[in-house]
Protein backbone atom coordinates (compact mmCIF):
# COMPACT_ATOMS: atom_id res chain seq x y z
CA UNK A 1 0.00 0.00 0.00
CA UNK A 2 2.96 2.33 0.76
CA UNK A 3 4.69 1.47 -2.06
CA UNK A 4 1.47 2.16 -4.49
CA UNK A 5 0.87 5.45 -2.63
CA UNK A 6 4.84 6.55 -3.04
CA UNK A 7 4.24 5.81 -7.08
CA UNK A 8 0.99 7.63 -7.42
CA UNK A 9 3.21 10.36 -5.41
CA UNK A 10 5.68 10.13 -7.98
CA UNK A 11 3.22 10.20 -11.07
CA UNK A 12 2.05 13.51 -9.77
CA UNK A 13 4.96 15.06 -9.88
CA UNK A 14 5.68 14.03 -13.15
CA UNK A 15 2.53 15.21 -13.91
CA UNK A 16 3.09 18.75 -12.54
CA UNK A 17 6.55 19.19 -14.33
CA UNK A 18 5.28 17.97 -17.38
CA UNK A 19 2.10 20.94 -16.96
CA UNK A 20 4.82 23.49 -16.12
CA UNK A 21 6.94 22.79 -18.76
CA UNK A 22 4.09 23.29 -21.09
CA UNK A 23 2.75 26.44 -19.50
CA UNK A 24 6.08 28.23 -20.60
CA UNK A 25 6.16 26.84 -23.80
CA UNK A 26 2.97 27.98 -24.86
CA UNK A 27 3.37 31.71 -23.22
CA UNK A 28 6.85 31.56 -24.71
CA UNK A 29 5.21 30.56 -28.25
CA UNK A 30 2.38 33.02 -28.01
CA UNK A 31 5.28 36.84 -27.95
CA UNK A 32 3.60 37.40 -31.08
CA UNK A 33 2.07 40.13 -32.68
CA UNK A 34 0.52 41.48 -35.73
CA UNK A 35 2.14 43.70 -38.64
CA UNK A 36 0.46 45.61 -41.32
CA UNK A 37 2.18 47.28 -44.01
CA UNK A 38 0.49 49.56 -46.79
CA UNK A 39 2.15 51.61 -49.44
CA UNK A 40 1.32 53.75 -52.59
CA UNK A 41 2.00 52.38 -55.28
CA UNK A 42 2.01 48.64 -53.96
CA UNK A 43 5.23 47.38 -53.19
CA UNK A 44 7.46 44.15 -52.51
CA UNK A 45 7.94 43.72 -49.41
CA UNK A 46 11.18 42.64 -47.83
CA UNK A 47 12.00 41.24 -44.05
CA UNK A 48 15.59 40.76 -42.57
CA UNK A 49 16.21 40.24 -46.11
CA UNK A 50 13.72 37.88 -47.12
CA UNK A 51 11.01 38.65 -49.52
CA UNK A 52 7.73 37.91 -47.85
CA UNK A 53 5.07 39.38 -50.42
CA UNK A 54 3.32 42.52 -51.65
CA UNK A 55 1.84 45.39 -50.00
CA UNK A 56 -1.22 45.21 -48.40
CA UNK A 57 0.83 42.70 -46.31
CA UNK A 58 -0.04 41.46 -43.42
CA UNK A 59 1.55 38.83 -41.02
CA UNK A 60 2.19 37.70 -37.38
CA UNK A 61 5.59 37.77 -36.38
CA UNK A 62 7.22 36.92 -33.26
CA UNK A 63 8.24 39.52 -30.89
CA UNK A 64 11.07 41.71 -31.79
CA UNK A 65 12.91 44.10 -33.59
CA UNK A 66 12.73 43.95 -37.74
CA UNK A 67 14.56 45.52 -40.59
CA UNK A 68 11.99 46.14 -43.72
CA UNK A 69 12.28 47.31 -47.22
CA UNK A 70 9.55 48.08 -49.38
CA UNK A 71 10.57 48.20 -53.30
CA UNK A 72 7.78 49.86 -55.28
CA UNK A 73 6.07 47.39 -57.39
CA UNK A 74 4.88 49.84 -60.63
CA UNK A 75 6.58 50.84 -63.81
CA UNK A 76 5.55 54.17 -63.32
CA UNK A 77 7.98 54.31 -60.19
CA UNK A 78 11.76 55.26 -60.49
CA UNK A 79 14.32 52.52 -60.07
CA UNK A 80 15.34 54.20 -56.93
CA UNK A 81 11.71 54.79 -55.68
CA UNK A 82 12.36 51.88 -52.24
CA UNK A 83 12.00 52.84 -48.43
CA UNK A 84 14.15 50.96 -45.46
CA UNK A 85 13.49 51.11 -42.04
CA UNK A 86 13.61 49.21 -38.70
CA UNK A 87 10.61 48.33 -36.93
CA UNK A 88 8.90 47.18 -33.25
CA UNK A 89 6.53 44.03 -33.24
CA UNK A 90 5.44 43.31 -29.48
CA UNK A 91 3.28 40.61 -28.14
CA UNK A 92 -0.44 40.52 -28.40
CA UNK A 93 -0.16 44.23 -29.95
CA UNK A 94 -0.19 45.09 -33.72
CA UNK A 95 2.41 47.01 -35.94
CA UNK A 96 1.60 49.58 -38.79
CA UNK A 97 2.99 50.82 -41.41
CA UNK A 98 1.98 52.91 -44.07
CA UNK A 99 3.90 54.83 -46.78
CA UNK A 100 3.85 57.08 -50.21
CA UNK A 101 6.59 56.18 -51.64
CA UNK A 102 8.72 59.17 -54.30
CA UNK A 103 10.81 59.06 -56.68
CA UNK A 104 13.27 60.31 -53.73
CA UNK A 105 13.48 60.93 -50.02
CA UNK A 106 12.40 64.30 -50.36
CA UNK A 107 8.92 63.57 -52.35
CA UNK A 108 8.27 60.53 -49.93
CA UNK A 109 6.21 60.15 -46.71
CA UNK A 110 4.90 58.02 -44.20
CA UNK A 111 4.06 56.51 -40.97
CA UNK A 112 5.73 54.16 -38.39
CA UNK A 113 3.02 53.17 -35.33
CA UNK A 114 4.11 50.38 -32.77
CA UNK A 115 2.30 49.88 -29.62
CA UNK A 116 4.02 48.96 -26.39
CA UNK A 117 2.00 48.21 -22.95
CA UNK A 118 2.17 50.92 -20.14
CA UNK A 119 2.10 50.73 -16.61
CA UNK A 120 -1.49 50.64 -15.75
CA UNK A 121 -0.88 51.73 -12.08
CA UNK A 122 0.04 55.27 -13.16
CA UNK A 123 -2.61 55.42 -15.75
CA UNK A 124 -5.73 56.58 -15.54
CA UNK A 125 -8.69 53.79 -16.53
CA UNK A 126 -9.87 53.63 -19.72
CA UNK A 127 -6.95 55.74 -20.62
CA UNK A 128 -3.38 55.35 -23.17
CA UNK A 129 -0.91 57.45 -24.12
CA UNK A 130 0.58 58.82 -27.72
CA UNK A 131 4.18 59.76 -28.42
CA UNK A 132 4.88 60.98 -31.02
CA UNK A 133 8.01 62.00 -33.70
CA UNK A 134 8.62 64.15 -36.66
CA UNK A 135 11.13 64.72 -39.55
CA UNK A 136 10.93 67.06 -39.55
CA UNK A 137 11.41 67.77 -35.97
CA UNK A 138 9.10 70.38 -34.92
CA UNK A 139 6.24 69.90 -37.05
CA UNK A 140 2.83 70.71 -35.23
CA UNK A 141 0.82 67.36 -33.67
CA UNK A 142 -2.69 67.83 -33.94
CA UNK A 143 -5.35 64.88 -32.23
CA UNK A 144 -8.85 65.49 -33.30
CA UNK A 145 -8.23 68.71 -35.31
CA UNK A 146 -7.06 70.01 -31.77
CA UNK A 147 -3.66 71.22 -31.86
CA UNK A 148 -1.64 69.35 -28.75
CA UNK A 149 1.69 70.96 -29.39
CA UNK A 150 5.27 70.81 -31.14
CA UNK A 151 6.48 67.55 -31.79
CA UNK A 152 8.87 65.30 -30.23
CA UNK A 153 5.59 64.95 -28.15
CA UNK A 154 4.41 62.94 -25.42
CA UNK A 155 0.21 62.77 -24.34
CA UNK A 156 -1.17 61.80 -21.08
CA UNK A 157 -4.43 60.32 -20.21
CA UNK A 158 -5.82 59.64 -23.99
CA UNK A 159 -9.47 58.74 -23.85
CA UNK A 160 -9.62 55.18 -25.18
CA UNK A 161 -11.32 54.69 -28.43
CA UNK A 162 -10.63 55.90 -32.05
CA UNK A 163 -8.98 59.50 -32.84
CA UNK A 164 -7.14 61.01 -35.90
CA UNK A 165 -3.48 61.80 -35.12
CA UNK A 166 -2.59 64.44 -37.73
CA UNK A 167 0.95 66.03 -38.20
CA UNK A 168 1.84 69.46 -39.87
CA UNK A 169 5.10 71.63 -40.78
CA UNK A 170 5.24 74.80 -43.08
CA UNK A 171 6.58 73.48 -46.58
CA UNK A 172 5.29 70.19 -46.04
CA UNK A 173 2.47 68.27 -46.80
CA UNK A 174 -0.06 67.76 -44.07
CA UNK A 175 -0.43 64.10 -42.95
CA UNK A 176 -3.00 62.23 -40.80
CA UNK A 177 -3.86 58.91 -39.80
CA UNK A 178 -6.68 57.46 -37.99
CA UNK A 179 -6.21 55.47 -34.61
CA UNK A 180 -7.52 53.31 -32.10
CA UNK A 181 -6.42 53.84 -28.12
CA UNK A 182 -6.55 51.01 -26.22
CA UNK A 183 -6.75 51.30 -22.67
CA UNK A 184 -3.32 50.85 -20.94
CA UNK A 185 -1.09 50.86 -24.31
CA UNK A 186 0.49 53.81 -25.56
CA UNK A 187 0.52 54.38 -29.66
CA UNK A 188 4.32 55.32 -30.35
CA UNK A 189 3.83 56.97 -34.10
CA UNK A 190 6.73 58.54 -36.12
CA UNK A 191 5.75 60.48 -39.00
CA UNK A 192 7.79 61.15 -42.22
CA UNK A 193 6.87 64.43 -44.07
CA UNK A 194 7.13 65.00 -47.93
CA UNK A 195 7.91 68.35 -49.28
CA UNK A 196 5.49 70.47 -50.49
CA UNK A 197 7.15 72.06 -54.09
CA UNK A 198 4.78 74.96 -54.15
CA UNK A 199 5.81 76.33 -50.92
CA UNK A 200 7.72 79.51 -51.37
CA UNK A 201 10.40 80.04 -49.93
CA UNK A 202 11.98 82.37 -48.23
CA UNK A 203 14.71 84.89 -50.34
CA UNK A 204 17.92 85.15 -48.84
CA UNK A 205 18.51 88.93 -48.12
CA UNK A 206 20.94 90.90 -50.06
CA UNK A 207 23.83 91.79 -47.97
CA UNK A 208 23.28 95.58 -47.96
CA UNK A 209 20.16 94.99 -47.00
CA UNK A 210 21.57 92.82 -43.91
CA UNK A 211 23.97 95.53 -43.03
CA UNK A 212 20.76 98.25 -43.03
CA UNK A 213 18.67 96.00 -40.99
CA UNK A 214 21.42 95.08 -38.43
CA UNK A 215 22.54 98.97 -38.41
CA UNK A 216 18.61 99.54 -37.40
CA UNK A 217 18.70 97.78 -34.30
CA UNK A 218 21.07 100.66 -32.63
CA UNK A 219 18.57 103.49 -33.91
CA UNK A 220 16.01 104.73 -31.43
CA UNK A 221 13.32 103.56 -31.61
CA UNK A 222 11.02 105.10 -33.86
CA UNK A 223 7.31 106.43 -33.30
CA UNK A 224 4.63 103.96 -34.37
CA UNK A 225 2.61 104.68 -36.82
CA UNK A 226 -1.31 103.75 -36.51
CA UNK A 227 -1.39 103.38 -40.08
CA UNK A 228 -2.04 100.19 -41.27
CA UNK A 229 1.17 98.83 -43.58
CA UNK A 230 -0.57 96.88 -45.70
CA UNK A 231 -3.95 94.83 -46.16
CA UNK A 232 -4.06 90.92 -46.57
CA UNK A 233 -6.57 88.29 -47.72
CA UNK A 234 -6.83 84.87 -45.97
CA UNK A 235 -6.06 82.04 -48.92
CA UNK A 236 -7.46 78.62 -48.67
CA UNK A 237 -5.96 76.13 -46.21
CA UNK A 238 -6.32 72.53 -45.45
CA UNK A 239 -8.29 72.78 -42.10
CA UNK A 240 -10.74 75.26 -43.82
CA UNK A 241 -9.38 78.00 -41.35
CA UNK A 242 -6.75 79.66 -40.27
CA UNK A 243 -5.35 79.84 -36.65
CA UNK A 244 -4.11 83.37 -35.12
CA UNK A 245 -2.37 83.35 -32.14
CA UNK A 246 -1.19 85.47 -29.06
CA UNK A 247 2.89 85.38 -30.53
CA UNK A 248 4.91 84.98 -33.63
CA UNK A 249 5.81 81.87 -33.03
CA UNK A 250 4.50 77.99 -33.99
CA UNK A 251 4.66 77.42 -29.95
CA UNK A 252 2.23 80.14 -28.72
CA UNK A 253 -1.47 79.62 -28.04
CA UNK A 254 -4.03 79.78 -30.60
CA UNK A 255 -6.03 83.07 -30.16
CA UNK A 256 -8.59 82.75 -32.80
CA UNK A 257 -9.33 81.25 -36.08
CA UNK A 258 -9.89 83.27 -39.09
CA UNK A 259 -11.50 82.03 -42.22
CA UNK A 260 -10.56 81.66 -45.86
CA UNK A 261 -11.07 85.23 -47.34
CA UNK A 262 -11.34 87.02 -44.52
CA UNK A 263 -9.71 90.39 -45.32
CA UNK A 264 -7.50 92.71 -42.77
CA UNK A 265 -5.25 95.67 -42.03
CA UNK A 266 -1.52 94.66 -41.27
CA UNK A 267 -0.68 96.58 -38.09
CA UNK A 268 2.66 95.12 -37.62
CA UNK A 269 5.12 92.25 -39.48
CA UNK A 270 7.87 89.96 -38.73
CA UNK A 271 9.62 87.62 -40.61
CA UNK A 272 6.66 85.23 -41.52
CA UNK A 273 3.77 86.77 -39.42
CA UNK A 274 1.42 89.44 -39.77
CA UNK A 275 -0.21 90.97 -37.12
CA UNK A 276 -3.78 91.99 -37.21
CA UNK A 277 -7.10 92.92 -35.67
CA UNK A 278 -9.31 89.43 -36.01
CA UNK A 279 -11.84 91.05 -33.43
CA UNK A 280 -13.05 94.46 -32.09
CA UNK A 281 -9.43 95.75 -29.79
CA UNK A 282 -8.15 92.04 -29.87
CA UNK A 283 -5.07 91.51 -31.59
CA UNK A 284 -2.72 88.47 -32.73
CA UNK A 285 -0.40 86.76 -35.44
CA UNK A 286 -0.90 84.53 -38.36
CA UNK A 287 1.44 82.97 -40.71
CA UNK A 288 2.44 85.19 -43.99
CA UNK A 289 2.33 81.75 -46.02
CA UNK A 290 -1.18 81.54 -45.66
CA UNK A 291 -2.30 85.38 -46.97
CA UNK A 292 -2.22 87.30 -50.12
CA UNK A 293 -1.90 90.80 -50.30
CA UNK A 294 -4.26 93.11 -51.89
CA UNK A 295 -3.98 96.10 -53.76
CA UNK A 296 -4.22 99.38 -52.77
Amino acid sequence: MKKKLLFLVFLFLIFGVFMGIRYVYLSQSKQEGRIQILSSPNANVIIDGKALGKTPFESVLPKGQYSIKLVADSIEASDSASWEGTVAVEADASTFVSREIGVNDITSSGVIMTVQPIDTKSAKKNTGQIEVQTQPDGSIVYLDDEEQGIAPLVALDVEGGDHELSVFSPGFFRRSQRIKIEPGYKILAHYKLAVDPSHKKVEKKPKSEIASDEASLTTPTPVVSTRPLLSISINTTDTGWLRVRYEPTLSASEAAKVEPGDRFDVLEEKTGWYKIEYAKGQTGWISTQYTTIESN
